[in-house]
């Protein structure tokens, strides 16, 4: 017998909804229903909880399959958490680059920070802070997703974060020769 038949027998023979199960397990109704319907198997820590919930071994709930199966999803899940909270902080850090000086100025060899620019067009810096405040945010953006347990929008988050970065390099190349010429 499956885990998550093994499951649904439990829960039954305690004459537990989903909701019931769910609140004594301090996990949603959603993840009973999954684990239930085999879409997926809890974490470690729920499948404890599980066992001492029903007074039954983790053997018991679960084959050593299953047991290899849901710590494989644990560890994906995992590092795909932590991959996108450190694309995040990356995303977070290109607001450095108001303030440190490595914009060249002009036909000068000294680097300026990105308000220090004086021989470029104002409508360019903007452009830059804007382009830099629209990264950082959604690295913020991406810092705040990491904490929560949706997969889902740590993919999009990431997604959105490769292409503002290859927007944003893009961008500054195409007014590369702009602010060559604001400087002559």
């Amino acid at each position: 017998m499956e885990f998550n038949e093994k499951l649904q027998e439990l829960r039954k023979s305690r004459g537990l909804t989903q909701e019931e199960l769910a609140k004594e397990l301090f996990v949603s109704r959603t993840a009973v229903s999954k684990w239930e319907s085999g879409r997926g198997y809890p974490n470690i820590d729920s499948l404890k909880e599980i066992s001492r919930f029903f007074s039954v071994s983790i053997d018991e709930l679960i084959c050593p399959d299953e047991i290899i199966t849901a710590a494989e999803n644990e560890k994906r899940e995992t590092v795909s958490r932590y991959t996108a909270l450190i694309c995040g902080l990356l995303d977070v850090l290109t607001a450095l680059l108001l303030f440190l000086p490595v914009f060249g100025n002009g036909g000068k060899s000294t680097a300026v920070p990105l308000f220090g620019l004086t021989e470029i067009r104002l409508w360019i810096v903007i452009f830059y802070a804007v382009t830099i405040g629209i990264t950082t945010l959604n690295g913020i953006c991406a810092v705040i997703i990491s904490r929560f347990d949706r997969p889902v929008w740590n993919r999009h988050r990431l997604v959105t974060g490769a292409v503002l970065s290859v927007l944003a390099v893009f961008l500054f190349i195409i007014t590369l020769p702009l602010h060559a010429a604001a400087s002559c």
